[in-house]
């Protein structure tokens, strides 16, 4: 039987100073990700530093559907290799929390630098006039 490139999967390893590890641990665990999954993110966004200038920007030889470096698949598979099984709207749930996370900081980090308010009289943030 022939294997599917698609859907194999090998492990990386590598030797990092202990105190690395335990940032990085302490970090994965912040966002709510395993270390794998941090890991596998932190390297896909610095990957992304050295990919060509173009309109759709896209890992070579990306074995995935997202080849634009948000690894989707990795995402899904890590939240079900955490709980027996998760319905539609569990899996929904864990995958979208970190987005509310990083749309938050986000907001708070414009918000700080004075670029966006809120206003209760316009119903929700607003851009500031520079």
């Amino acid at each position: 039987m022939a294997a599917d490139t698609e859907t194999d999967r090998t492990s990386v390893v590598t030797y990092v100073p202990s105190h690395q590890k335990t940032e990085w641990k302490n970090h994965a665990a912040d966002l709510g990700m395993t270390q794998a999954e941090f890991i596998r993110t932190m390297v896909q966004a610095g990957r992304k530093d050295f990919t060509l200038e173009t309109e759709n920007p896209v890992e070579p030889d990306s074995p995935t559907t997202d080849p634009g470096g948000d690894d989707l698949e990795s995402q899904v598979l890590d939240a079900l290799e955490s709980n027996d099984a998760l319905s539609w709207d569990e899996l929904v749930k864990s995958l979208s929390s970190d987005f509310e996370d990083r749309l938050e900081s986000c907001l708070e980090a414009l918000q700080r630098q004075n670029r966006i308010q809120y206003s209760g009289r316009n119903g929700g943030y607003t851009t500031i006039d520079q």
